[in-house]
């Protein structure tokens, strides 16, 4: 997949949402992630969305279907994980997890 902009422009701020955000949550932080970021991240046509949790060792893949979120992956533990919009290279997620 080739993403919407080739180059990064030298100014302060975006005005072209990214293809891609990966969000890691936490206790504090995973009811934001989970509402108002995923909102916003729907009205500004993000494509995909991660949310990956260290504590529980798990990777949730998202695909924006018009206005609405559709689970297109959920992973745990430490296998390898193809995950789009990257399906071309195998991630270990072995390297994100915080120990209990």
């Amino acid at each position: 997949m080739v993403g919407r902009r080739a180059l990064i422009p030298n100014t302060v701020g975006f005005t072209l949402a990214p293809d891609w955000v990966c969000e890691t949550i936490s206790p504090s932080t995973g009811p934001i992630d989970r509402g108002r970021k995923m909102r916003i991240y729907a009205r500004e046509e993000v494509r995909h969305l991660w949310i990956v949790d260290p504590m529980l060792h798990t990777l949730e893949i998202y695909r924006l279907d018009g206005e609405r979120w559709v689970v297109v992956g959920q992973h745990g533990g430490d296998d390898p994980v193809a995950a789009e919009p990257f399906e071309a290279l195998m991630l270990d997620p072995s390297r994100w997890w915080l120990e209990p």
